[in-house]
């Protein structure tokens, strides 16, 4: 084979396009792996019309699971016929970040098929930028995980998401018997902290989401762990103005929730969120919301409430999550709600994008 399918993205269009390319050859230090399965994340048409893809045309996509089909003269410790998970986060490796378990935080850090987050050069980034959303992605050698055997491929190509909601949880410093919000639980990053709530020690959980009846289901994930549910379209109409969410969430939790993990792309729900909080409490957000806060210093300092930004995870939490799944003591495969071939991959991305029905965790198979 000397050609693939891959989903690519050009430069001032405004819509994805499936195309054969060559099958990438690799480099000394590269592996090239056949795609198995690839996740698909709703923010590829955000970030592409925000123009964090700093190399046009590209293939888009983050996640992926695979075999090894080939191995650079250089590389080390991988063999063609390897199954692993793809790991796509580019770092320099050297830096204080890279070198005390903050990978995500490396002045390079960047992800193939995805975007690149500061202006500085950022030479992997420039030689890797191609994503997974195709039959073949070359990457470095260093940059795949064993997969056990225990594990499909589908849930390795979510690990990326599982590992997210690991580092959001780990950023909320919880205590034991801890009561939890989480905000849009029903998507990828929602279902996967919900599934991980009781390995953080969570007694309590209140979902916030727009329909009682999505909450329910995603409220079945919680391991016996008991969650309150409040839908947005069951508050009154004004409650963006008035302040409702927050005082329903008082009403659930009279004491103040000792976290808010929050996954809202827009709107009040983050801020209203925040002021259900418990003295001390901290706001961990990972939604990329643009929306001004309505608190004052004063009002985060006198409860002194943390705001924590997470825009990823660690190469560690990931490696954190494989091990779990590979013990037994987290299972996924539920999470996995919608597959499509490679050559639907632009119906997919249309249906992840309206969100008509419950969509949790979709993956492409090519």
């Amino acid at each position: 084979m000397t050609t693939m399918l891959a989903l690519r993205a050009h430069r001032d269009a405004s819509a994805l396009v499936l195309e054969d390319i060559p099958v990438p050859e690799p480099g000394p230090m590269d592996v090239v792996v056949r795609v198995a399965s690839a996740g698909l994340a709703p923010g590829i048409m955000r970030l592409l019309k925000m123009g964090a893809f700093k190399h046009l045309p590209a293939t888009v996509g983050f996640e992926a699971a695979g075999t090894v089909a080939a191995v650079g003269s250089d590389a080390t410790g991988v063999r063609i016929g390897d199954r692993v998970r793809v790991h796509t986060f580019l770092n320099c490796r050297t830096c204080i970040y890279c070198r005390t378990d903050r990978d995500m935080m490396c002045p390079q850090q960047s992800m193939m098929g995805y975007a690149a987050f500061n202006d500085v050069a950022m030479p992997l980034y420039d030689e890797y930028h191609n994503g997974v959303l195709a039959e073949y992605v070359r990457l470095p050698y260093w940059l795949v995980d064993p997969l056990p055997q225990s594990v499909g491929f589908d849930v390795a190509a979510k690990v990326h998401t599982l590992a997210n909601a690991v580092r959001a949880l780990k950023w909320a410093e919880l205590p034991m018997g801890s009561t939890v919000v989480v905000t849009a639980p029903t998507g990828a990053m929602g279902t996967a902290t919900v599934k991980l709530a009781k390995h953080f020690g969570i007694a309590d959980l209140i979902l916030v989401g727009r329909h009682s009846d999505r909450l329910k289901a995603v409220a079945e994930l919680s391991g016996g762990i008991p969650a309150g549910i409040v839908a947005l379209d069951e508050l009154p109409e004004d409650w963006a103005a008035t302040g409702a969410l927050a005082g329903r969430l008082r009403e659930l939790a009279p004491g103040g929730a000792h976290a808010v993990l929050d996954y809202v792309p827009d709107g009040p729900v983050t801020g209203q969120a925040m002021a259900g909080l418990a003295a001390g409490g901290a706001l961990v957000h990972m939604g990329g919301n643009q929306t001004p806060m309505p608190l004052s210093p004063m009002a985060m300092m006198l409860n002194m409430w943390r705001f924590v930004g997470s825009r990823t995870c660690t190469r560690n939490d990931a490696l954190e999550v494989l091990r779990l799944l590979e013990t037994g003591a987290l299972t996924a495969d539920e999470l996995i709600t919608h597959r499509f071939p490679l050559s639907d991959v632009l119906e997919a991305v249309d249906a992840v994008q309206r969100r008509d029905e419950p969509m949790w965790m979709p993956v492409i198979n090519p």
